[in-house]
Order: structure tokens, then sequence, then C-alpha cells
């Protein structure tokens, strides 16, 4: 998992559009859109290019290597929705 969402999030999909590899959901037409707590990076798509960090207005993507451990629950929670896919 190269970048992980964090609870600050607010969905606005600034994220998304910066995304050149299409990996972070669920998007607005998306099912789960409206239950999502915050927006996620799908690891086994990310290609680690750091184009989603700049764009986010509320700082709330780190990658995982740099992930403060009072937000490792967040990668937790990120791993899991697309393990459920």
């Amino acid at each position: 998992m190269a970048y992980v969402i964090t609870s600050t999030c607010t969905k606005d999909e600034l994220c998304v559009e910066a995304c050149p590899v299409d990996c972070i959901h669920p998007k607005k037409d998306e099912p789960g859109f409206e239950e999502a707590e915050t927006l996620l990076v799908n690891p086994a798509e990310c290609i680690d290019c750091g184009a989603c960090v700049p764009v986010c207005p509320t700082s709330s993507i780190y990658p995982l290597d740099e992930l403060p451990a009072e937000l490792a629950a967040h990668a937790e929670r990120n791993a899991a929705y697309f393990a459920t896919v």
C-alpha cells in the first residue's frame, strides 16, 4: 500500500481527479460512497506516484511509511475495504 487517506478526508474527489491510475474509491457514482467515512486507496493499483498528496486540501493523505502511529487504524481500514471489493 503506497498511500493512506485518513479521517480528515472530506471526499471532495480532488485526489480522484489527480490519480493517473484511478485507484481511489469509492467515487460519488459508486456504491458505498455515501456510507464511506473517507475515500480509500487501492493498494494493488496504486503506483506510488504521489499525485494525490498535493491536491488534498485537508492534508489527509500520507505515504504508508510516514503514517503517524496514532493513524495506523486507517491503513488497516483501507486494506480491509479492498479485501472485500
